[in-house]
């Protein structure tokens, strides 16, 4: 009787502790895709500067695109400025999002599509993001857009 008592007690805390893990993945998730939801409505109300609440604020932020790779929180501002001057040039923005791999408790990998719906033009591509947590906050730390 003792051991079975035993044995349950070790496969409630084995459950008890993947479940707590689960969830924690889940929320995760659900704070990251939060970030890119907030990102979207910005943009799509011609807010760019809202639209960069969703990176680190920091002069060693990454931004990698076409040109190479970019440092710095208000570099990255003023490139999204240059290239979508006006709200018809933004368009709407849609993410999408493929997968995303948590690395640690505080840090996660994303893969996405991005999508412009422009009168000009449409244009799309992917991207990989870097989040991490920064004064708790899911904040993008390195995009890579192509």
């Amino acid at each position: 009787m003792k051991q079975n008592l035993i044995k349950f007690l070790i496969l409630f805390i084995i459950i008890n502790l993947s479940f707590s893990a689960y969830c924690q993945k889940n929320k995760n998730e659900i704070f990251i895709k939060e970030v890119l939801l907030e990102q979207e409505k910005a943009w799509n109300n011609g807010n760019i500067t809202k639209y960069m609440n969703g990176y680190w604020n920091n002069d060693s932020l990454k931004f990698i695109g076409k040109s190479g790779i970019q440092y710095g929180w208000q570099q990255t501002l003023e490139n999204y400025k240059k290239s979508y001057p006006d709200k018809s040039t933004m368009g709407i923005l849609k993410f999408d999002i493929v997968k995303i791999e948590s690395l640690s408790k505080n840090s996660a990998f994303v893969i996405g599509k991005w999508a412009l719906t422009r009168d000009k033009g449409d244009v799309s591509g992917f991207f990989t993001l870097l989040f991490r947590i920064i004064d708790g906050k899911w904040l993008i730390v390195c995009d890579h857009s192509s």
